[in-house]
């Protein structure tokens, strides 16, 4: 009784560091760099700016 208490805590706690791992993870690529090439095309000045 006990015991299976202590492996089910034991596995949710495994799969919610997993998962909170993972998410973690999400977005640390940094900022987006434009393709090489003939330069950046930004900033760019528009008709109703201009």
């Amino acid at each position: 009784m006990m015991t299976e208490r202590l492996r089910r805590i034991a596995g949710l706690l495994a799969i919610g560091l997993l998962a909170g791992g993972l998410l973690a993870g999400c977005g640390k690529e940094g900022s987006p760099k434009p393709p090489a090439g003939d330069g950046a095309p930004y900033p760019r000045t528009y008709p109703s700016e201009g």
